[in-house]
């Protein structure tokens, strides 16, 4: 590593030939970098694409009027012709990153494919040690490329799509992990607020997000409709107060959220194919 102002910088660089830009996605140059105490970057822009990987420390990236404080694991994108500063956050341990840079008309695709836009060019815990391992292989093929030939070439193709592939699986698990903690939310809400008659449009309000896209994103996690999960918890309800108090049937139907105990029996007796009849009330026929 070369010593400058504010780090201790290795830089590598690649020349990208033709059958680099035939696959339309090609590295540019790489490096790695141990920050001094005074560490800053920026203002600056990038004409490429440029992922920086916190291999240890805390760095604070400022964009586009905000900011995300970052460390170990984490990783950032800088953009092309997006202007941006990024800062060693005091700590007691040094911050240490690598970087690729990379060009080509597929590369802002698969990096929204990896959960990395211009609005948020950041992710958390994304250097998992598939990522770390990928990463460091491509700048060491980098460093020891010399002269462009076509077998390494195709290597270090392979291994920025072997990049990706990691960065992408990871992202959609953790999608995937995101999308079912707010419909366990949605979950909990309408257990707390079935009795109150709630409707589908009022859970997808609370989550925020449109009915149609909340029913079907709900019915694929729970494998029921929304409406149909609704019902199911009003008439387990209905069943429970039938059962274990001496409530009649108005107040069971009213405390459900029914207009009135007609709603109610046509309701419950869709459900469970039989009329709701209290426990209490069939005992003292007998």
């Amino acid at each position: 590593m070369q010593e400058y102002d504010y780090e201790f910088a290795e830089f590598i660089y690649y020349t990208p030939g033709p059958l680099d830009k035939e696959g339309n996605l090609w590295p540019v140059r790489g490096g790695r970098t141990t920050a001094k105490p005074n560490y800053r970057v920026g203002p600056k822009r990038i004409e490429c694409f440029s992922l920086h990987f916190v291999q240890e420390g805390k760095v604070r990236l400022r964009f586009g009027g905000e900011q995300a404080e970052l460390e170990e694991g984490d990783l950032f994108c800088l953009f092309p012709e997006r202007t941006y500063h990024y800062e060693r956050i005091p700590s007691d341990q040094t911050l240490r990153m690598s970087w690729l840079a990379l060009d080509g008309s597929r590369v802002s695709a698969l990096l929204a494919l990896a959960g990395l836009t211009e609005e948020k060019p950041f992710r958390r815990k994304a250097l998992t040690a598939n990522v770390r391992r990928v990463s460091e292989r491509a700048i060491d093929r980098m460093a020891g490329a010399g002269k462009w030939d076509a077998a390494t070439a195709m290597e270090l193709q392979g291994l920025v799509c072997r990049l990706f592939a990691e960065l992408i699986r990871d992202a959609a698990r953790a999608q995937a992990s995101e999308r079912e903690d707010w419909l366990q939310e949605c979950k909990r809400y309408m257990e707390l607020h079935a009795a109150e008659g709630i409707t589908v449009q009022q859970v997808a309000d609370y989550a925020g997000v449109h009915r149609s896209y909340f029913s079907q994103a709900f019915t694929n996690s729970a494998g029921i409709s929304p409406l149909k999960y609704l019902q199911k918890i009003r008439m387990e309800k209905a069943k429970q107060l039938l059962h274990a108090t001496d409530a009649s049937i108005t107040e069971i139907a009213l405390s459900l959220g029914y207009p009135n105990m007609y709603a109610f029996t046509r309701a419950y007796k869709t459900y469970y194919k039989e009329p709701p009849v209290p426990v209490h009330a069939s005992a003292v026929k007998k």
